[in-house]
């Protein structure tokens, strides 16, 4: 498993979003919210990034990504 953090522009490459769309999927916890690296500095664990791209090409519903995002969060919690 990838520890990698992406910025902003990488998840942006990868994931085919603009930043508004990103930004406005964390609101409607569709997708993860970013780690903070310092400062201003953000960045989302590439696994997550790759988890939630999986799920939007499978086809999942936005409840199934809700649920997918609800436990990747979880799942930093229980690294701490």
């Amino acid at each position: 498993m990838s520890s990698r953090i992406l910025r902003l522009p990488e998840v942006i490459r990868q994931s085919g979003n603009t930043r508004s769309t990103i930004y406005l999927r964390i609101q409607q916890g569709l997708w993860t919210k970013p780690v903070g690296l310092g400062g201003r500095v953000v960045g989302w664990p590439e696994q997550e990034v790759a988890a939630i791209n999986s799920a939007r090409i499978a086809g999942k519903s936005e409840n199934e990504i809700a649920a997918l995002v609800a436990q990747l969060e979880r799942s930093r919690k229980a690294v701490a």
